[in-house]
């Protein structure tokens, strides 16, 4: 279960987990989540009392963590740009066309466009074909690799695409996987990553260490294709 406290104007939302321990520990993880480790009896109170008085080290963790993730430069779409599609890179050419669509040539992505519709642009285009192609495949990578959890006897996730700006993946407590359609400009072992992160949160919601033994066996080289996913700027 989620908690939230207060520390300032920043609302820092936290997992607890009670051990039979004598401390209480604080845990920030690269997806910028917090953990709480403590003790038994410990009281809420307590807890976020920690919590506040921890919050500026808690702030500087998640700026230090921030600074790995993605970090889109600004696009003019323009021919000559180059933009990521499954981890590769392609060269954009702006064409005109009888119709606006996006089609992949070799290392070339051509946007043509109607010059008679009035406020086509070549952004926009290239969001819908984006958003198109990842509900597809991210579907696809899904049902693939939820068949890997049948053991457990898993509801399959309703599949959501939608942008998030400090999240690749996210777990709803309704079981909805969201995913963020940046996703599909990284190479599909890194799609299939947070997919695999995602559903073993099913099985062991909090970051402890069952659930990373699960993710390591579902996919022993995750480590890679998250350094991989961390390391991209479209």
């Amino acid at each position: 279960m989620e908690h939230t406290v207060k520390y300032g104007r920043t609302v820092i939302a936290y997992d607890l987990t009670r051990t039979n321990r004598k401390t209480l520990a604080i845990e920030v993880y690269p997806d910028l989540s917090v953990h709480v480790i403590a003790p038994v009896h410990a009281s809420i109170d307590s807890i976020e009392d920690k919590l506040v008085r921890r919050g500026s080290w808690i702030v500087k963790q998640w700026q230090f963590f921030e600074s790995f993730l993605p970090r889109t430069p600004e696009r003019e779409y323009i021919s000559g740009e180059t933009h990521l599609f499954l981890g590769k890179r392609y060269v954009l050419k702006i064409r005109t066309g009888d119709t606006n669509e996006v089609k992949l040539k070799g290392n070339e992505l051509f946007i043509f466009m109607r010059e008679k519709i009035s406020g086509a642009n070549p952004k926009h285009i290239l969001a819908r074909w984006y958003k198109l192609h990842s509900e597809k495949i991210f579907a696809k990578h899904l049902q693939e690799n939820y068949k890997s959890f049948e053991k457990f006897n898993l509801a399959l996730p309703e599949l959501e695409i939608k942008r998030m700006k400090k999240r690749w993946g996210s777990l709803t407590p309704s079981n909805k996987l969201i995913l963020n359609p940046e996703l599909i400009k990284a190479p599909v072992k890194c799609i299939d990553y947070v997919i695999i992160h995602e559903l073993c949160h099913i099985v062991n919601p909090n970051h402890g260490k069952e659930f990373y033994q699960l993710q390591k066996k579902m996919m022993p080289d995750w480590k890679r294709w998250k350094d991989k996913l961390e390391s991209i700027s479209a």
